[in-house]
């Protein structure tokens, strides 16, 4: 087991952000996250908000990413 996981798995910061084109600034809506975590990978998906693309294929690398993502937002510091 990987003592510093996080670390290794935040190796590039903002390739979400880039693959949704949201800009680093604003945050990723939740409801966002969801959708992507909720589709299989290989599926389109409608983008539920109104920032960044408005058509995401998922892949399994973006589902990775979105996970990885919510749980972060959920973890108490």
């Amino acid at each position: 087991m990987v003592k510093k996981w996080i670390a290794k798995a935040l190796s590039r910061p903002g390739s979400l952000h880039s693959a949704l084109n949201i800009p680093k600034k604003e945050k990723i809506p939740i409801s966002l996250l969801n959708a992507i975590i909720n589709a299989k990978a290989g599926q389109i998906i409608k983008n539920p908000t109104s920032k960044g693309k408005k058509i995401i294929k998922v892949t399994r690398k973006l589902e990775q990413r979105a996970i990885l993502v919510r749980n972060l937002k959920n973890m108490k510091k």
